[in-house]
């Protein structure tokens, strides 16, 4: 028996046809047509019920459509019968996801990360895509060579997901290792829905030259940029990949490594589109996903971006809305307006100072190491020595603060 499916209102419903006609943009296509309908559960051998079909054949018929996108995702059996009952090339949302992420990664990692995920996908699709074999060979007696090869298949994508496995796992040692270079530095990662502008933020912080396209998906690859938040500190915040409604699972098992950048970040600004009318929904998304990759208990401030795009009226809704939703005070931001990011720097900086306090330390000049310790895991601000102590006053990470405390011979004060 089919899983019943999430019903969604009608306005939700048209959000959801939007987006995914901004996907089929995204992946270089034209939407010609929609159709839709309301379901209790799938239709075993359809996913819609019959009488659609005949329905969306007669569209296909109209507009000289070439490709059919379902929103939902297909089992391999309802995707081979559309495609005998429409003589249309069928692909379901996760399948159109997957070839936009095909086309838009750019380093060696995203595009094994993508592989990845392809190959996961296209195992369950395999009796499908070879059942040209029974049309061309079918019957009694010709059934083994077309299971041999579906075999054959099946081993050589489970050697090559291995091999990807290994090779990603590599890289993920390499990241591990960058990161730990930059320990001593405060990290934030942007995270957020598809096209919330997170790339527009990192490069209006940075006054870096990123590429931002106003597109889903515009950038798969993460981007770490060095941003001065004012009173003469400076962070790193690292963009990441986009997520979106339906984000096919292997796709966020491949991407994991990628957003071990946001695991290990001090902080997470999870950017919204304040203009998006379902940007609750988006959100709840962002979330699940986060949960997830285990990513759900960081500490995390909601950015609300694009408000040039409301209203006055509609913007102090907004924040009263977000008040009464959420337990901290949410910052409101425009990317695309002067100074319009000067909320998100402040309160960086004010979390730069929360996190790391100034405190004032006496220690012994023989100590080396440890005064060699401060200057990599903090920010010296001033220093001065009496021939048998050195006195630092430093922004340190509270953890590091407490481990110094318990030290003979080392003198804490100011935190």
């Amino acid at each position: 028996m089919a899983a019943p499916l999430k019903q969604v209102a009608a306005e939700e419903a048209t959000e959801h046809l939007e987006e995914l006609g901004r996907l089929v943009d995204t992946a270089g296509g034209d939407v010609v047509g929609t159709l839709r309908q309301r379901l209790d559960s799938p239709h075993p051998k359809y996913f819609i019920g019959e009488g659609k079909v005949a329905e969306l054949r007669e569209l296909i018929q109209q507009t000289g459509a070439g490709l059919v996108v379902f929103d939902e995702e297909l089992s391999p059996a309802q995707g081979k019968n559309l495609e005998d009952a429409l003589t249309t090339r069928i692909v379901d949302r996760a399948e159109l996801i997957l070839d936009i992420f095909a086309t838009r990664a750019r380093s060696a990692e995203a595009q094994m990360q993508v592989e990845l995920a392809q190959l996961q996908y296209m195992l369950p699709l395999l009796k499908r895509m070879w059942t040209h074999l029974s049309r061309i060979r079918g019957g009694i007696g010709f059934r083994g060579p077309g299971e041999t090869q579906l075999e054959t298949d099946r081993r050589l994508i489970s050697r090559r997901i291995g091999d990807l496995r290994e090779k990603l796992e590599i890289v993920a040692r390499r990241r591990a290792t960058q990161r730990r270079g930059r320990s001593r530095e405060f990290r934030a990662a942007l995270v957020g829905y598809t096209n919330a502008g997170k790339s527009s933020i990192l490069s209006e912080l940075a006054g870096a030259d990123l590429f931002v396209e106003d597109r889903l998906f515009a950038t798969l690859d993460p981007s770490t940029r060095a941003v001065d938040v004012g009173g003469g500190t400076r962070i790193l915040v690292t963009d990441t990949v986009g997520f979106i409604r339906k984000l096919p699972h292997n796709l966020i098992a491949s991407f994991r490594a990628t957003l071990e950048e946001a695991r290990e970040a001090d902080v997470l600004l999870h950017v919204v589109d304040a203009a998006a009318p379902i940007w609750l929904e988006q959100m709840q998304v962002v979330d699940d996903v986060l949960a997830e990759l285990e990513l759900g208990a960081a500490r995390t401030i909601l950015v609300f971006n694009k408000v040039d795009q409301l209203t006055h009226r509609e913007e102090e809704e907004l924040r009263q809305r977000a008040a009464a939703l959420f337990d901290e005070p949410a910052v409101f931001v425009s990317a695309q307006s002067q100074g319009g990011l000067d909320p998100l720097r402040e309160r960086l900086l004010q979390e730069v100072r929360e996190g790391r306090p100034e405190v004032h330390l006496r220690i012994p000049a023989s100590d080396g190491e440890t005064i060699a310790s401060i200057y990599r895991d903090g920010e010296v601000l001033q220093r001065d020595e009496d021939g048998a102590t050195v006195g630092l006053v430093a922004r340190l990470p509270v953890a590091i603060v407490g481990r110094l405390r318990a030290r003979e011979g080392i003198s804490v004060s100011g935190a």
